[in-house]
């Protein structure tokens, strides 16, 4: 029997997204793993948190330990997110001067995973079986890279999927100018540098652009479909979860 882990949804693919969960469950369950998905999970905090609202994200962490406690295992399909409670949520409850709750979400946020890591350091494979015959680039966002350090896990998986034609982005270090709550203090900013990361993904005459988060998604997203560049995005989750029998049927 394989491991027991715990789905961290997160707010933003629940709402915006909810095919990024359901990948992560097939994608869990297809290697092996028994998902359940506790039903008292709700946001990690982190928009409040950045913003500087920190008395506001601690009833967010109290959650987050009580959703997830009992489990060895919490994988979850978002950098950004599994970064807020890895490297937050311990200091939000420092900060309230809850000995208890720090104890305890330092803890949980010690067995709580983004989803390469855990396919790559957990259950040790790269080849998922995964089949998606379509042209592909791969931005690396922010808060995976830099906060959860993800390093090169998703493109190890990326790279194992059959049928894939997998072509580097141009500048791919670049941020794509959403950061929460930045993209909304600093619209016109914001605009630019999607701008820019949209240049670059239409360059590589791609497909798919592909990602582990779905705010960055969603920001590139929106300007690639109003310049009308015909490139979808897709969560990496969604392709490792896709399978030769899935794209024959559909």
């Amino acid at each position: 029997m394989g491991p027991r882990v715990a789905l961290f949804a997160t707010c933003i693919n629940d709402t915006m997204q909810p095919s990024i969960p359901i990948a992560t469950v097939k994608l869990l369950e297809r290697l092996g793993c028994t998902v359940e998905f506790p039903p008292r999970q709700t946001c990690c905090g982190q928009v409040m948190t950045n913003t500087g609202y920190y008395k506001e994200s601690i009833p967010t962490v109290r959650n987050y330990v009580r959703s997830f406690e009992g489990y060895d295992y919490i994988v979850g399909p978002s950098g950004s997110c599994v970064g807020s409670v890895r490297e937050q949520h311990g200091m939000l409850a420092h900060w309230a001067g809850d000995a208890g709750l720090e104890a305890a979400a330092t803890a949980v946020a010690g067995r709580t995973y983004e989803l390469t890591e855990f396919l790559i350091d957990v259950l040790g494979v790269t080849d998922v079986g995964a089949y998606f015959p379509h042209r592909v680039t791969y931005h690396p966002t922010c808060h995976s890279v830099r906060i959860t350090k993800v390093g090169d896990r998703p493109l190890q998986l990326l790279r194992a999927v059959r049928g894939i034609d997998l072509v580097e982005l141009p500048m791919a270090e670049q941020c794509c100018g959403f950061g929460g709550t930045f993209s909304l203090k600093n619209p016109d900013v914001s605009i630019a540098m999607a701008s820019d990361k949209a240049r670059h993904v239409r360059s590589t005459e791609a497909e798919y652009l592909v990602a582990g988060d779905q705010a960055c998604l969603m920001n590139i997203g929106g300007v690639l479909h109003r310049q009308r560049s015909g490139i979808k995005t897709i969560h990496l989750a969604e392709i490792l979860a896709s399978t030769e029998k899935e794209v024959a049927v559909a």
